[in-house]
């Protein structure tokens, strides 16, 4: 078995691009294997630093194996004439065959055949011929031309190729770049050209030109040497996505310890940290307590710094940021939020919507209606409106204008420094909140209402307009808000309709198309954040999506109550039931039907209906409290008798009004216990 090395060697690729990246570039390469019969037993792993992407298979065979090939042509009378001569057809069968007309073999149907032995590619050749495709294929956000229009794309130019297998160079090229068994090292501290054998050897001569390959050995020493450089009591803040930002921004990181003047940690430490994080890519440290601390880790793509100049270059550059902060800081709190309303006129919102000051009026109104619905007291009713009132206005501050990424927490902070209510001030702070999938939701009551406003009325402005996301299109990350306003209603516990939802956002004739991009979302909440099932998440939404809590709520219970025995066996049954009403003239046409009860036969039809008739009582009961596992349970316990009535009743009865009937309790049966999730929707085992 064969050892294979690619590394493609590029300019620098943007870091967040690089795990999805290689997860493709993986992918790709295993399905070309496996479209040539060369994927089985085959193990690859990748790696990659900003300059290159590389991967490493193991257990590739030679080559592909020999195959029998049946090669069928025209009927023998077509063949041959009269006298056994070869026609013209059969001489020509004869060549692309690639064999004698002697040899051409007669099948039971009379037709010419040749069987012939087709000889396996070599494994060489094949990666030869796959290769620049793969490459070119790898899917990134976007990507770049840079030898001209009509030629390749890929996120960044390709400048070298090192491609080996069992240490012999794979020939083939990419945008005029031939593979061959050379890399390059660090940009300032390895050599530009380094000859390689093999995927070991190609590992440590790497190391030696200071270029650590592995991504998880540059996360841990980039940890580790922060852990070193700290004294006791104090440790970094974790900070996942700034990690792995570092971790694939360099080949040899390095930590190194930094310090500020402890005047400074008189600012928000959300204002340090943004400066730290964002802006110089520092990670910030915090005392026992975790109070902020005076002091920073910078990392430097090098393998060291013995003189202290790029920690003192960075202390220099820190203390040029923190001082304006301070400044911004300072000047924005001469003048109150409150009186900054006006000013937001003069900031545009949307072209068609209007300033942020018509944004705010919109969010205002927003409010009071999900103050209503919520039935929110004067106070709450209070706070959430001066809270929408104030929400936009740090918009207007030099801080913002400088350091965008606070908005939102930097109006929440001038708001409680200028005496406003805390609630009012830790809804400003929040009301963007949660920013991602897996952000936090704002604190308090009053704040997922201004945020929901938000949210709300931003949707149905653009919905309004028409602007409405397609494909990888979506203005103003409607998307994200969207999935942030079913966050808020299901995870924070809000029991609010999509109706209700869709009435407030204000979509005009695109309110339709609003509510479904809610359920879509509250599909995708339901399966990703979840975890429930597929069939499980279109059974709960069959029976109604009108409530995200009340869905999330019904699809725990039916996750809960379905390894019990009778469930999907009674799943099988409901979806019997739909089949036959639908071959019937669907279940409409008889739900709203009269049953007359005198049809009913004795037995197992009398008998389901009695049971149906309890059951459909208690889990209306159950139901008004939300006791959708205990409904569900007295569901399930309905199978044996749905069971005895499918053995001895004849549902399509010859006698017409016996059938309507039956049709009519069945539509009743189906109707009546689907309020929780449509059975007929669970895909059995």
């Amino acid at each position: 078995m064969s050892e294979f090395l690619l590394e493609v060697g590029t300019e620098e690729i943007p870091d967040w691009m690089i795990p999805g990246a290689l997860a493709d570039f993986e992918r790709r390469f295993r399905d070309a294997l496996a479209k040539c019969g060369l994927g089985a037993g085959v193990s690859t792993t990748t790696e990659a630093t900003a300059r290159r992407l590389a991967l490493f298979a193991a257990g590739l065979p030679a080559g592909q194996a020999d195959r029998q090939e049946i090669l069928t042509g025209p009927p023998r009378r077509a063949a041959f004439d009269a006298g056994g001569n070869p026609t013209k057809a059969g001489e020509g069968f004869a060549r692309k065959a690639g064999v004698a007309v002697a040899d051409l073999q007669v099948d039971e149907k009379g037709k010419l055949f040749v069987a012939r032995t087709v000889k396996g590619r070599s494994t060489a050749d094949i990666l030869a011929q796959v290769l620049p495709q793969v490459i070119l294929s790898i899917s990134f956000p976007r990507n770049m031309y840079w030898l001209g229009k009509n030629g390749p794309r890929f996120i960044r130019p390709i400048r070298r190729l090192t491609c080996l297998l069992d240490g012999e160079v794979v020939p083939f090229a990419v945008a005029g770049v031939a593979a061959g068994n050379t890399t390059f090292g660090h940009r300032r501290l390895g050599s530009e050209r380094i000859a390689v054998s093999g995927a070991a050897d190609y590992r440590l001569k790497l190391a030696a030109n200071r270029v650590i390959l592995s991504a998880a050995e540059r996360r841990n020493k980039i940890l580790s040497e922060a852990e070193k450089l700290l004294p006791p009591g104090r440790k970094i803040r974790g900070n996942p996505k700034l990690l792995a930002t570092l971790t694939y921004l360099t080949e040899c990181p390095t930590a190194i310890l930094g310090g500020f003047d402890a005047s400074y940690l008189t600012l928000p430490d959300e204002v340090l940290e943004t400066v730290m994080l964002v802006h110089q890519k520092y990670f910030a440290v915090e005392d026992r307590s975790g109070k902020l601390a005076n002091a920073f880790v910078a990392v430097a793509n090098l393998d060291g710094d013995p003189g202290g100049e790029i920690r003192r270059g960075n202390e220099r550059v820190l203390r040029a940021r923190f001082n304006d902060a301070r400044f911004f800081w300072d000047f924005d709190r001469k003048q109150r939020l409150c009186d900054r309303v006006q000013s937001l006129k003069a900031v545009t919102f949307q072209a068609d919507l209007g300033s942020y000051f018509d944004k705010t009026e919109r969010n205002r109104a927003a409010v009071r209606e999900l103050a209503e619905a919520l039935r929110f007291d004067a106070a709450q009713l209070r706070a959430a409106d001066r809270a929408a009132e104030l929400a936009k206005c740090d918009l207007t501050t030099e801080m913002v204008g400088e350091f965008p990424e606070l908005q939102g927490q930097i109006g929440g902070l001038y708001a409680a420094d200028q005496g406003e209510a805390q609630d009012v001030a830790d809804a400003v702070y929040d009301h963007y909140l949660p920013v991602g999938s897996g952000g936090g939701l704002p604190r308090s009551e009053v704040g997922k209402v201004v945020s929901l406003a938000d949210k709300l009325t931003t949707l149905g402005g653009m919905f309004a307009l028409g602007m409405i996301p397609t494909g990888s299109r979506d203005p103003l990350a409607l998307r994200r808000a969207a999935y942030g306003v079913i966050r808020i209603v299901v995870e924070g516990g809000t029991a609010l309709s999509l109706d209700r939802l869709v009435g407030i956002a204000a979509a005009g004739g695109n309110a339709g198309k609003l509510r479904e991009f809610f359920v879509e979302r509250l599909r995708y909440w339901l399966r990703e954040v979840g975890g429930f099932a597929y069939d499980e998440v279109a059974a709960v939404l069959a029976a109604s999506d009108a409530a995200p809590l009340d869905a999330a709520a019904r699809a725990k219970a039916v996750a809960a109550v379905r390894p019990t025995p009778d469930f999907e066996p009674l799943a099988v049954s409901f979806k019997r039931i739909r089949n036959i009403l639908e071959q019937a003239g669907g279940e409409r046409k008889y739900a709203g039907r009269a049953l007359d009860r005198e049809l009913l036969e004795a037995g197992a039809e009398a008998d389901l209906h009695a049971a149906f008739g309890d059951v459909l009582g208690k889990i209306q009961q159950l139901g008004e409290t939300a006791r959708y596992e205990e409904a569900l349970r007295e569901i399930a316990a309905l199978r044996p008798a749905v069971d005895r009535f499918f053995d001895d009743v004849l549902v399509m009865a010859e006698d017409r009004a016996v059938r309507e009937n039956r049709l009519t309790f069945l539509a009743r049966l189906l109707t009546g216990l689907s309020s929780i999730a449509d059975f007929s929707e669970i895909v059995s085992a």
